[in-house]
């Protein structure tokens, strides 16, 4: 049975528990708060969990596991998997990378954008969202005009052949957000997109005020937000 080991580490848990309440019965709520704070307090916690590591250097793994990199480690990895995903519900369009769609449907909500605003909402870098801008330019998705009133600003918007291709190419990309959401329960489904919607609206900030430009920011804002 597999899941033996993890049966028994829990009896010893329990057991753990009830010494420290001299033996007195204890409610799930008791025991789901001591696990909790047991697991805050454990660091390397799941490594066997991991079939991508080895095992020939613990201090690695150590810190791999801590709860902040290991979250990290889990975003890059889903993203890697949303990433393969869209890829291949883009096959056989125009559009080559999924912030080619990201752009379109940005554009599809809007009667035009400056492109900077474009590449803002897309959350790029000027050099790789202006090669998106024109690939969608060239495949006719979108067209562009002068600024009126700075001729060095261009107006982007997307054209009925954009419209038209997005909306055949959203079929696909709901497939894609179902399988990213696994099997998760609509109640987990909730949860997480609450917990991402907070941690978007805490980086969308230091994106859009521009305030990691460097090791030290990074250093500075891991400080300031450093749970206790």
């Amino acid at each position: 049975m597999k899941s033996y080991q993890l049966i028994h580490q829990l009896i010893n848990l329990v057991e753990e528990l009830e010494e420290e309440n001299q033996g007195h019965e204890v409610s799930i709520q008791d025991f789901t708060g001591f696990l909790l704070n047991k697991v805050g307090d454990t660091r390397g916690n799941g490594h066997d969990s991991e079939v991508r590591f080895g095992d020939s250097d613990n201090a690695a793994l150590d810190i791999a596991y801590q709860l902040d990199n290991n979250i990290g480690r889990l975003f890059v990895f889903m993203s890697r998997y949303a990433k393969s995903y869209i890829k291949k519900a883009l096959e056989g369009t125009p559009l080559q990378t999924g912030e080619d769609f990201t752009a379109l449907a940005i554009l599809l909500t809007h009667k035009h954008l400056s492109k900077s605003e474009l590449i803002s909402h897309n959350l790029q870098e000027k050099t790789s969202g202006t090669e998106v801008i024109r690939r969608l330019i060239v495949a006719g998705l979108v067209r562009q005009w002068d600024d009126v009133k700075d001729k060095r600003s261009k107006h982007i918007a997307i054209t009925d052949e954009g419209k038209e291709l997005l909306f055949q190419v959203f079929e696909h990309t709901n497939y894609v957000g179902k399988i990213i959401t696994g099997k998760l329960t609509i109640a987990e489904k909730f949860t997480l997109q609450y917990l991402l919607q907070k941690l978007e609206n805490f980086h969308l900030e230091h994106y859009e005020n521009k305030t990691i430009s460097n090791k030290e920011d990074l250093k500075k804002l891991a400080e300031e937000n450093s749970v206790q």
